[in-house]
């Protein structure tokens, strides 16, 4: 299995840094007459890890949907490299889809399924390989997020962080160029989100992936992002983008100011 450990290492180098992976253009997202958001326009390039980011209820997870196939635009274009994903065929669709992995918030496993099971069901359905490839390929992306040994545990046996990273697992299996995160911290205790971040990293570092996280989580956006779009529920419309620690120092709206300022908010409330 030489072949999946250069696949997986060399993927770095095959990947051209600061090119665009993903561009949106002129997008309006709608449910009916209904305008969620407007006007977005950015890039996310090759090796980023961006973040969705704003308050509730703006359309971050909408975007997502756009972004993965599951919400046609009302309006603009996402483009994958120099491909309209919008203006092809729901088959086309589909085969650039089996180049990217999606970790939902609650990790979505199957209960009655092992974790092997869960992680080799991909591969089952679109690799064409042997079982045996499948359960090698299984144990290592398990050994991949720390969950070496955990093959035969069911979800339901294993700890919320744990299945966050078995999810995390399954969204690999194919070796996607594009990793989603739809809020992967949702529901950890600190110290988990914190491992959870920690393991982002390396895994960009070591896969060469893309990243796109939906989080209002600003520890995980100050920790791993480098590049980020601010979505504002009230003006339905983009508001900012960059990287995340330029935004702080560089804003001058006073919404993102606030938004990425809550945890020194907090605590000079706590002093009080």
């Amino acid at each position: 299995m030489h072949w999946v450990y250069e696949t997986e290492m060399n993927r770095q180098s095959e990947k051209t840094i600061n090119t665009p992976h993903i561009i949106v253009s002129d997008l309006t997202m709608a449910y009916g007459d209904f305008v969620i958001q407007r006007d977005l326009n950015f890039s996310i390039n090759h090796n980023d890890i961006f973040i969705i980011m704003g308050g509730s209820g703006c359309g971050k997870s909408t975007l997502l949907r756009h972004l993965i196939g599951l919400k046609s635009p009302a309006k603009g274009q996402v483009f994958y490299g120099d491909i309209n994903f919008w203006d092809i065929s729901p088959d086309e669709r589909s085969r650039i889809m089996r180049k990217c992995g999606i970790l939902y918030q609650k990790g979505a496993l199957w209960s009655s399924m092992t974790l092997a099971e869960n992680i080799g069901l991909p591969l089952e359905e679109y690799s064409g390989l042997a079982p045996r490839d499948i359960e090698e390929i299984v144990s290592l992306k398990l050994a991949l997020v720390g969950l070496a040994g955990y093959e035969e545990f069911y979800p339901s046996e294993i700890s919320g962080g744990m299945q966050k990273r078995a999810g995390l697992a399954r969204a690999m299996a194919l070796d996607p160029d594009i990793l989603f995160f739809d809020e992967p911290s949702a529901g950890l205790d600190p110290v988990s989100a914190r491992r959870l971040d920690d393991l982002i990293l390396e895994l960009r570092d070591s896969l060469g992936a893309t990243i796109v996280i939906v989080t209002h989580e600003l520890a995980s956006i100050f920790a791993i992002g480098n590049n980020s779009v601010f979505l504002d529920a009230e003006t339905r419309t983009m508001i900012a983008q960059g990287d995340p620690h330029r935004l702080l120092s560089e804003t001058d709206d006073p919404k993102v100011k606030e938004f990425l300022t809550r945890g020194e908010a907090a605590a000079e409330g706590a002093k009080k």
